[in-house]
Order: C-alpha cells, then structure tokens, then sequence
C-alpha cells in the first residue's frame, strides 16, 4: 500500500497534468496553423472528479512541476521518489518544447527518459536473422522477404474476417486472463472491435467506449491478430485501465494512474505491460506466436529508424516510405503508410521509442516471477496499479 502522503501528492501532480493538458490543447484556438498535428497530452481521463490546475503560461507550468519535482524527493517509497521525479522532468521538457523548442533528440530523452538514438542496424539484423530462423523451422525457404511472404499467406486474415476473428481472441484472452490474474469487472463490460482505415496507428484501445479500433488496411495475420488481442485488451490495456479505475476507487491506487498520457516517463512501460501479455497468460505457445513477437519487436525498431531519419536526418517523407517499404517484410503497402502517418506528427513522433524500449523493460521484470505463480498477485498489483518509468519499474522487489 503507498502511504498516504504519496496519495496526497498523487491528486497534486494528477491536478497540474491536467492542467498542461489544458494548456496544450487550448493552442488549437491560437495556432490555426497547427491544425491536426495538436493533440491531447493527457489521451484518457478515467475520473470525472479530479480537477485541473490552471496554467496561463508553460513557464507557469514548468515552475510547478519544478516544485513538484522537488517534493517528490520527500515520499517514503523509492520508487514513487524515482518515477514521480522523472514525470516531473518529461512535463517540464514536454513544455519547454512548446515554448521554445527542443532537438529531436531532446524530446525523446526529455519526454521519455530513454536514450536519444534509434534501433541500430545490428539490432535489427539480429531480429532478421532470428526471424528466418523461426521460418525456417516453420518449413519455409528462400530468402527472409520470400519466407515472409509464405507465412504470411498462409497466416493472412481478410479484412472482412478480421472482426470475427479478433472477437473470438478476444474471449479467449480474457478468460485465460481472468483465471491466471482476475479481471475486476464483468465479462459484458470488454472489449469490442471496429474496422477502421486512414488512421495512424495499427490498433488502438478507446477504453471510454470500450472499443478497439483496429485499422484494416495492413495485411493482417491470426498470430498477428493474437498479439492485438493481448495487448490492447487482456492483460493488457484494459486490464490497466480498470485496474486503476477500480482500485483508485478503493484508495489503493494514486490518481495519476487514472490518466492516460504521452510523452512522459510511463509512456514506455505502459506499452511494454501490454506485450509482455502473452507470456503473462500462457499462450506464446507456438512458433507463429514467435514470429509474431519478433515481428512486433522489429517493426518497433523500424519504427524509431524512420522516425529518427526524417526529424533528426531530415530525410524526405518519400526517402524514409521507400526505406520502411524495402525492409518491412509484411503488412504491405496499408501498414508503411501508417507507419508513416504516425512518424510524421510532430507530436508523437518521438512515443513510437516507447514500444522500442517498453517490451524489454518490463519483460525483465515479469522474467523475476514468471515461475513464482505466488508472486504474481505483488507483481500485478506494483506493475499495474502505479505508473512507471523503465527505471522505477526495474525496483520492483527492492
């Protein structure tokens, strides 16, 4: 249980990131020229209680979270002194970027407190050549574009499939999920699908709506599928989120953990959680789900090498499409462009280093207790339950 104190100055710092959400998204009405690219900073609010703090200026908001910053330093756990100091510092930074400006390589270390480079080419040529592998033992031959193309034919779910499908993992994952770790709901309030295209993004979990919208453009596969189910659903997303919602109501969990926000020091862990949900619950259990896993990881990687190329290289949008094409192995054309649309805004261009560096943070972790089922409940309940950075995560036992 965290102490009161550290309740107390949960609501603080819940308070004074509303109030640079606010702050943030009031620029739509004095940019005309930002348009799109201006977003939310807090994406999800669970509470309809938790009041903002008003902000008439970033370097208002840069001095409170200064002072909070300083406060931090006085809480009785070690962890919440670590991680509530670093999403003090990535406010301070996400501010000091609207206000005048940070390199490409300050937002990714000032925001997310990882470090400041993409995927190295030899990082990625070691996920090729375990992927062939995998293809290999799978039956499949020729070179890795080749190998890719048999297994995603015979893995491949048409778009007017895919809805069915993912409900049926859906069910699957969740109760596989609520007999390993419990869910505090009922099953009625899950998740459901949409088909979506156009968008930025593969998948997202609208958990307001209790919806996952999925995008169809890509080509897409069952393992694939799989993952999806996982991660935004069961153990994942919605299980953070209800997790927090029901326990905030109890007075175990803090208030920030009832807001979903980017670009800050939990943006890696809160991805990293959702992928290491199937080993969580068992069911990495076959080769596809290897490929799978290790195609998720790769096109991470892709995704922080394309990002890097076109804000720090100042490589063309048609220079950094034809790369990610070349080296994207599957998914086709539908799921480069995606890839590209979300590189391309400046105002996440930098989370996509979250699901780079997310998975392996916690996956150490989970790796602690995976053996130790009596342990799981202390595990869900410190990795779940509070936000986290990859450094404060890493504490857990400590």
């Amino acid at each position: 249980m965290l102490s009161d104190t550290t309740l107390r100055y949960a609501e603080e710092i819940a308070a004074a990131l509303l109030g640079l959400d606010a702050l943030y998204a009031g620029e739509r009405g004095k940019d005309a020229s930002a348009g799109a690219d201006i977003e939310r900073l807090v994406v999800l609010n669970l509470s309809t209680a938790l009041v903002s703090e008003p902000f008439a200026a970033y370097a208002d908001a840069r001095a409170r979270f200064g002072e909070l910053a300083a406060g931090a330093a006085a809480l009785l756990e070690v962890d919440r002194r670590l991680y509530y100091r670093q999403a003090c510092e990535s406010a301070i930074a996400f501010a000091t970027w609207r206000d005048g400006g940070l390199s490409f390589p300050e937002q990714i270390a000032g925001f997310l407190h990882v470090p400041a480079e993409p995927a190295s080419d030899a990082e990625l040529a070691t996920l090729r050549q375990t992927m062939g592998e995998v293809l290999a033992e799978l039956g499949h031959t020729g070179d890795l574009p080749a190998r890719f193309a048999a297994w995603e034919a015979r893995q491949r779910v048409p778009a007017d499939e895919v809805q069915g499908v993912l409900t049926g993992l859906l069910d699957e994952a969740w109760e596989r999920t609520a007999e390993r770790f419990g869910i505090p709901a009922e099953k009625t309030d899950g998740m459901r699908v949409e088909t979506v295209r156009g968008v930025p993004y593969n998948a997202m979990c609208d958990f307001a709506r209790r919806l996952i919208r999925l995008n169809v453009e890509p080509t897409l596969t069952r393992p694939g599928l799989k993952h999806l189910a996982v991660h935004e659903g069961y153990p994942g997303h919605y299980l953070q989120f209800t997790r927090r919602q029901v326990g905030y109501a109890a007075g175990r969990v803090p208030a920030d953990a009832l807001l979903s926000v980017v670009n800050t020091a939990s943006s890696s862990t809160f991805e990293g959680i959702a992928d290491v949900g199937m080993d969580m619950i068992g069911w990495a259990s076959e080769p596809d789900d290897k490929v799978a896993a290790l195609l998720a990881r790769y096109r991470s990687g892709l995704g922080t090498r394309a990002a890097w190329r076109l804000h720090a290289e100042g490589w063309t949008p048609e220079r950094v499409r034809d790369e990610l094409r070349r080296d994207a192995l599957t998914g086709g054309e539908g799921w480069v462009a995606a890839r590209i649309r979300f590189v391309s805004a400046p105002d996440r261009a930098a989370l996509i280093w979250s699901y780079w560096w997310g998975e392996p943070s916690v996956a150490a972790v989970w790796a602690r207790v995976r053996d130790e089922r009596a342990r799981w409940p202390e595990y869900v309940s410190y990795v779940y339950d509070r936000m986290h950075s990859p450094r404060s995560v890493a504490l857990f036992g400590s």
